[in-house]
C-alpha cells in the first residue's frame, strides 16, 4: 500500500478541521483524493475557461440579435408606409370614378403616370360590376401572359376570391402573395367602387414583390443582411437567404445559431413577411487561438492525470485481489468438511487445516513437524497404517482411497477414507504428498442399514402368496421376479408378457421388431403413468390351470425406465365358490318361478277349463248335429275354427307358463319394455282374475331399450303383481275399489336417464314392523309363503345396477293402499355386464 499523501497537505497551512478529516482516512481513500485533486482542479480550470467564453459568446449576439431586429423593423415600416402611400393613391383614383370624374382613358394616363413613378407598381385595372376589364395600363416588364385588354372577363381562381371579398366588406383587400418564376411574383390590391350606394366594380393594383423589396427595402439595411420577403409557408417570394450553417460550428456548448428576424408587413398582414439574415463579419471569440490552446493544454493535462491515476488503481487492484485471494483460500480451508494434510518426502507432517484439527482433536501445534507413528493413529492398527504410509510415500497409493479407523484425542475411534495425490509446487518440482481425509462413519452406518433393510424387503416379496414381476416397456428383459413368479413362469420374462396380454394391456414393441427399442408411451408424459391407479383384470392360464387375478401399474425403475410391475394372484378357489354361488342362485330363481306358478295352480287351471270346456262343447255339438244331418260345411268349418282358436288359446296360456318357468342361463340384450309389461301382464292377469281384481297398465311412449335379462324382469313384476292382488284380498276390499295400477315411466335418478316400474293396489299397506324386514330372506307374512320372493325381486333389480323400494299410500291418516316401484338405468348397464366374465345373476 502506498504510504498516505499528508505531505500535501503542511500542518502549518491547512485547517485543524481539515487535518482532522483527512488523518480520518484510510490510505486508499487519500490516495484516491490524492489523485483526483489535481484532476478535478484541471476540469474546473476548463470549466471556467469554457464557461467565459460562452458568456461572451452569448453577450455578441443577443447585440446582434437587437442590431437585426431593430433594422427588420425599420426596413418594415418603410414598406408599410410605401404601401399605404400606393393604397391612398388607388383610393383617390377610385373615389374620382365614383364622382364621374375619370373615364376609362383618364383611368389609363393615370395608370401610366403611377406605373412610371412608382417601379414597384406592375399593372392598373379598371374592373366593373360584372367582372370586365373597362381600362387597364400594364408596365412593358410584364409578361405577355399577364396583359390584359379592355372586355376581358376576370379569370376564375384566387382574384375573383378577392374580387368577390372586396364587393363584401367595401374597403380595399390584399390577395396572398403568389410567387412567380425569375422575381415575377405578384400582390394585388383590390379597392371596391361605389355607384349611389351600388357596388360598381374595383381598381385592381398589381405589385411586383421583387420591386417592392428592391425599392422599399433601405440600402444600409440590404447591404449589412440576406433581406427576403416570404409568404405564409416560408416560401421565398423575393429576395436572397443564407445557405445553413456548417454542422463543424455545433461543436461547441453555445453553439453558432444563424441570426435572423422575421415580421410581417402590414397592411397585407401574415400573407407577407419580411425576413433578414444577418451576414458573418468575423471568426468571432471561437476562433481565437488561445481558446483552442487552452483547450487542448487542459485535455493533455487531464489525460495524463487519469493514465497514471489509472495505473495506480491497477496496481492497488493487484495488491487488493492478492491478499483477497489470500483470505478466501484460508477461508476455504478453515471452512472445509474435509480434513487436509500435507507431508514431506520423508513422511512429516507439514499442514493440517482447522477440519483435520476437528476430526482429531489435535490442535496444529501438536500435529505439524510430527512423524509416524501419528497419535491419531489406533495402537492396534499400527503396523498396518505404518505399511501404507510407506506406500503412499513410495506412490503407490491406491486411486480410490484407502478406508483406516482413526481415533481420536478422548479414545473414541471414527471410519475414514484417504485420499493422497502428489504435492508439487509452481516449477513443478514435487515436494511431498496431500491428503485428503473424510469421515465416513454416518455413510457406512447409512449402507449397513439400507443392506439390512433391503433383505428385510426380498424377504418379504420371496414370502408373497402372489405373484411379482418388473419388465421395461418394449423389451423382453426381466427386471425383478419374485419366488412365486419363478416357480410358476421360470427365470424369463414370458409370463410377465403373458399376463399383461391375457388383461388387455396393449402389447408392447419387442426389441427384435424394432432397432430403436421405443415403447408405445414415447413423447407421452410418464409422471401421469406412475401416479395413475393400478388396472385389475381377471384372467385364466391354462398352462398353470389356474384363475389369477392381474393388476398391473407403471412405474420408473432405478435407471430412469419406464417398466411396468405385474403383480398376480391365485383366485381359482374363489372362482369356484363364485360359480357355485351363480348356480345356487339360478336354481332359487327357477325354483321361486315354480312356486309363484304353483300358488297360481289353481287360476291356470280355471283359465285352461275355458277353452277345454269350448272345445268339449263345440265337438259333442258337431258330433250331434252330423247324426241328425242338420249342418252344413259352412257350420261345420266355422265350429272347427272356433274349436282351432280356443286350443290355441290353451296352447298359449301353456307355452307362456312354460317359458316362464324354464331355467335357462343368463342372458342380458337390449329388450323392449313393452313387450316384458305385455308378457308379464298376460301371465298375471289370471290371478288376479280369479282374485276379482282389475288391473290397469301404462307404459309411456318411446321408451328406450334396456340391457336386461327380460324373464327375470317379467319375474319381479308378476311377483309384484300377484303380491298387490293377495293384499287386496286380504284387506277384503269392496269390488268398486278392487284394483291394481301398472305404470312405466322414464324418470331422472341421480343425474342419469332410468325407466321406473311401479305397482300400486289399494290394499291394507305394510305395517312398520314388516317394512323393517320387508327384504329379509325367508321372512313373510303368508300362512303358506316361503320367504324368498321379494328378496329374489331386489337382487335381481340390483343386479342390473337398479333400485327397488316400498312405500303407503295415505288417504288423510287412513292407509288406502302400497306403493311398490324399482327403476333400471338407461345407460351403464352394457358396461357392467361386459366387464364380468362370469357372475351372480339373478
Amino acid at each position: 500500500m502506498h504510504e498516505p499523501h499528508s505531505e500535501l497537505l503542511p500542518d502549518a497551512v491547512a485547517p485543524a478541521w481539515w487535518r482532522h478529516w483527512w488523518r480520518r482516512q484510510s490510505p486508499t481513500h487519500q490516495d484516491r483524493f490524492a489523485m483526483l485533486a489535481p484532476l478535478a482542479a484541471v476540469l474546473l480550470f476548463l470549466a471556467a475557461i469554457v464557461s467565459a467564453f460562452w458568456y461572451l459568446r452569448l453577450e455578441e449576439t443577443d447585440r446582434e440579435q437587437e442590431a437585426v431586429k431593430r433594422d427588420v423593423e425599420y426596413a418594415q415600416q418603410r414598406l408599410r408606409l410605401r404601401l399605404l402611400e400606393r393604397q391612398e393613391q388607388l383610393m383617390r383614383i377610385a373615389r374620382d370614378i365614383n364622382n364621374k370624374e375619370v373615364d376609362a382613358a383618364e383611368f389609363v394616363v393615370r395608370a401610366e403616370s403611377m406605373v412610371v413613378q412608382y417601379p414597384e407598381l406592375q399593372v392598373l385595372s379598371w374592373i366593373d360590376e360584372r367582372r370586365r376589364f373597362k381600362a387597364t395600363y400594364a408596365a412593358p416588364s410584364v409578361p405577355a401572359a399577364q396583359m390584359r385588354v379592355k372586355g376581358d372577363v376576370l379569370r376564375v381562381g384566387e382574384t375573383e376570391t378577392i374580387y368577390s371579398l372586396a364587393r363584401d366588406l367595401q374597403q380595399p383587400v390584399y390577395s396572398q402573395p403568389v410567387a412567380g418564376s425569375e422575381g415575377t411574383g405578384l400582390l394585388q390590391l383590390h379597392v371596391p367602387l361605389a355607384d349611389q350606394g351600388r357596388f360598381g366594380g374595383i381598381v385592381l393594383g398589381e405589385y411586383s414583390i421583387d420591386a417592392l423589396l428592391r425599392y422599399g427595402v433601405p440600402t444600409e439595411v440590404s447591404a449589412k443582411y440576406a433581406v427576403a420577403l416570404l409568404d405564409a409557408k416560408g416560401r421565398v417570394l423575393a429576395g436572397a437567404t443564407l445557405p445553413p450553417r456548417s454542422p463543424a460550428t455545433h461543436l461547441l456548448p453555445w453553439g453558432e445559431q444563424p441570426n435572423e428576424y422575421e415580421v410581417p408587413v402590414s397592411p397585407v398582414g401574415n400573407g407577407l413577411v419580411l425576413r433578414a439574415q444577418a451576414y458573418r463579419t468575423s471568426l468571432g471569440v471561437i476562433g481565437s487561438g488561445v481558446f483552442w490552446l487552452v483547450i487542448a493544454l487542459s485535455a493533455m493535462t487531464a489525460w495524463m492525470l487519469i493514465a497514471n491515476w489509472r495505473h495506480t488503481r491497477r496496481r492497488v487492484q493487484a495488491q487488493q485481489a492478492l491478499v483477497a485471494e489470500t483470505n478466501f483460500r484460508r477461508a476455504m480451508e478453515n471452512s472445509m468438511l474435509t480434513g487436509m494434510r500435507a507431508l514431506d518426502m520423508q513422511g512429516r507432517i507439514t499442514y493440517v487445516n482447522a477440519a483435520f484439527c476437528q476430526m482429531t482433536g489435535w490442535n496444529e501445534a501438536e500435529l505439524v513437524g510430527r512423524t509416524p507413528p501419528f497419535p491419531y493413529w489406533p495402537e492396534e492398527d499400527r503396523e498396518q497404517l505404518t505399511a501404507r504410509l510407506d506406500d503412499e510415500i513410495h506412490g503407490r497409493a491406491q486411486a480410490g482411497g484407502i478406508q483406516v479407523r482413526v481415533k481420536r484425542r478422548d479414545g473414541t475411534l471414527f471410519d475414514a477414507r484417504l485420499y493422497v495425490s502428489p504435492l508439487v509446487d509452481p516449477r513443478g518440482h514435487q515436494t511431498g504428498w496431500m491428503t485428503s481425509m473424510t469421515d465416513i462413519t454416518e455413510p457406512n452406518r447409512i449402507r449397513e442399514q439400507l443392506q439390512a433393510s433391503h433383505e428385510r424387503f426380498t424377504t418379504v416379496l420371496e414370502a408373497l402368496d402372489a405373484s411379482v414381476s418388473v419388465a421395461p416397456l418394449g423389451s423382453e428383459e426381466l427386471l425383478f421376479a419374485n419366488k412365486l413368479y419363478r416357480l410358476w413362469f421360470g427365470g424369463q420374462a414370458a409370463g410377465h408378457l403373458q399376463m399383461v396380454a391375457q388383461a388387455g394391456v396393449p402389447e408392447q414393441p419387442r426389441s427384435d421388431e424394432h432397432l430403436d427399442e421405443v415403447d408405445s408411451f414415447v413423447g407421452l408424459p410418464t409422471g401421469a403413468l406412475t401416479t395413475a391407479r393400478s388396472e385389475n383384470a381377471e384372467i385364466y392360464v391354462s398352462e398353470l390351470g389356474k384363475w389369477l387375478e392381474v393388476r398391473s401399474r407403471y412405474l420408473n425403475w432405478v435407471d430412469g425406465r419406464l417398466a411396468q410391475m405385474v403383480i398376480a394372484t391365485d383366485i381359482s378357489a374363489r372362482r369356484h365358490a363364485e360359480e357355485q354361488s351363480a348356480a345356487q342362485a339360478e336354481r332359487a330363481h327357477s325354483a321361486s318361478r315354480l312356486v309363484t306358478m304353483g300358488e297360481m295352480a289353481s287360476s291356470v287351471a280355471h283359465e285352461l277349463n275355458q277353452p277345454l270346456t269350448a272345445i268339449l262343447n263345440y265337438c259333442n255339438g258337431l258330433v250331434s248335429r252330423i247324426h241328425s244331418r242338420q249342418i252344413s260345411q259352412d257350420d261345420i268349418l266355422a265350429a272347427l275354427d272356433k274349436t282351432s282358436r280356443q286350443a290355441q288359446r290353451a296352447g298359449q296360456i301353456i307355452q307362456r307358463i312354460r317359458s316362464f318357468v324354464k331355467r335357462s342361463e343368463p342372458n342380458r340384450s337390449l329388450s323392449d319394455v313393452s313387450v316384458m309389461v305385455n308378457e308379464a301382464v298376460e301371465l298375471a292377469e289370471i290371478e288376479l282374475r280369479r282374485r276379482n281384481v282389475r288391473l290397469s297398465h301404462y307404459v309411456a311412449a318411446r321408451l328406450p331399450k334396456l340391457m336386461v335379462d327380460p324373464i327375470l324382469i317379467e319375474q319381479v313384476l308378476v311377483n309384484l303383481l300377484k303380491n298387490a292382488a293377495e293384499s287386496i284380498e286380504h284387506a277384503k276390499r269392496p269390488p268398486a275399489r278392487r284394483s291394481v295400477e301398472l305404470r312405466v315411466i322414464p324418470r331422472m335418478v341421480d343425474e342419469q336417464s332410468v325407466v321406473e316400474f311401479s305397482v300400486v293396489d289399494s290394499g291394507a299397506g305394510l305395517a312398520p314392523e314388516v317394512m323393517d324386514r320387508l327384504y329379509e330372506a325367508f321372512f313373510t307374512t303368508k300362512v303358506e309363503g316361503m320367504g324368498i320372493g321379494l328378496n329374489l325381486c331386489r337382487t335381481i333389480v340390483e343386479s342390473h345396477q337398479g333400485r327397488m323400494q316400498a312405500e303407503n299410500i295415505y288417504n288423510g291418516t287412513e292407509v288406502a293402499g302400497c306403493r311398490f316401484s324399482f327403476w333400471i338405468p338407461v345407460s351403464g348397464a352394457i358396461n357392467a355386464v361386459a366387464g364380468k366374465d362370469a357372475g351372480v345373476t339373478v
